[in-house]
């Protein structure tokens, strides 16, 4: 158990996956009704699906823009605010999702690898826009007026974001957090076996056990909006006043 050892905790890393968000209505990828289960990946999330059928790929993320709208940040969220806002130490929040509830919960500062929602990608300048409204309509590029605009997403055979910063954080974390995440998809999933190399502590937060659960030192079960609240008190706990 990692309780006692908290007191010693002074740089950690936290991955966030698909489960936190969950409980705040956004569809996950691999449930049952999930969001491949309406649609093809290779037809909606690969680089071919969108120069095979762009304006279908436009409309999918025009969907999930959408229902974010209607979409609240839930307590796990909120919890790990508070942690980057009162942790002594050193903090960095690594996120899968594409949508903005960690921001939205009070956040400041998140690392998404996935891309996000809610920001276009100019594939003739490369420029990074805002982008509230939906795509299907094909606007031009806001920096060069290229119509080359398309979700800034990471996409399945493409890289995800800012590897090597979060490689370089593993290297130094004294403890790594998985939460809500389903160990499927790397190099994602790699994370816990990379920081356990370097000899790091190891947390799951899940609300079942994950492809790789086997890896962790301690696996906690249940809902993300109680166990990431009770886990950070636990952290805030431990440093002291």
């Amino acid at each position: 158990m990692l309780e006692g050892l908290m007191a010693e905790i002074e740089r950690i890393v936290i991955l966030t996956g698909a489960g936190i968000s969950a409980e705040s209505g956004i569809d996950t990828f691999r449930s049952a009704g999930g969001l491949w289960e309406q649609h093809r990946v290779e037809d909606v999330a690969t680089p071919e699906g969108f120069a095979r059928n762009p304006n279908l790929v436009l409309n999918f993320y025009d969907m999930r823009r959408a229902a974010l709208a209607h979409a609240a940040p839930n307590a796990a969220h909120m919890a790990l605010a508070r942690l980057e806002r009162e942790f002594s130490g050193e903090l960095l929040l690594v996120t899968q999702n594409v949508d903005d509830l960690h921001e939205r919960g009070g956040s400041a500062s998140v690392l998404h690898m996935h891309g996000e929602l809610k920001s276009a990608l100019c594939t003739s300048c490369e420029t990074r826009s805002r982008w509230e409204a939906t795509m299907i309509d094909r606007p031009p590029c806001p920096v060069c007026r290229a119509p080359t605009l398309r979700p800034d997403v990471v996409w399945f055979g493409e890289m995800p974001y800012q590897m090597g910063r979060i490689y370089q954080a593993l290297e130094t974390c004294d403890l790594f957090v998985s939460i809500g995440t389903s160990g499927a998809v790397y190099p994602a999933a790699g994370f816990v076996q990379e920081a356990r190399r370097l000899g790091a502590r190891t947390l799951e937060l899940n609300l079942e056990p994950s492809e790789g659960s086997r890896l962790f030192h301690e696996t906690r079960l249940g809902p993300a909006s109680r166990l990431v609240p009770e886990w950070v008190e636990e952290v805030l706990d431990a440093q002291g006043p």
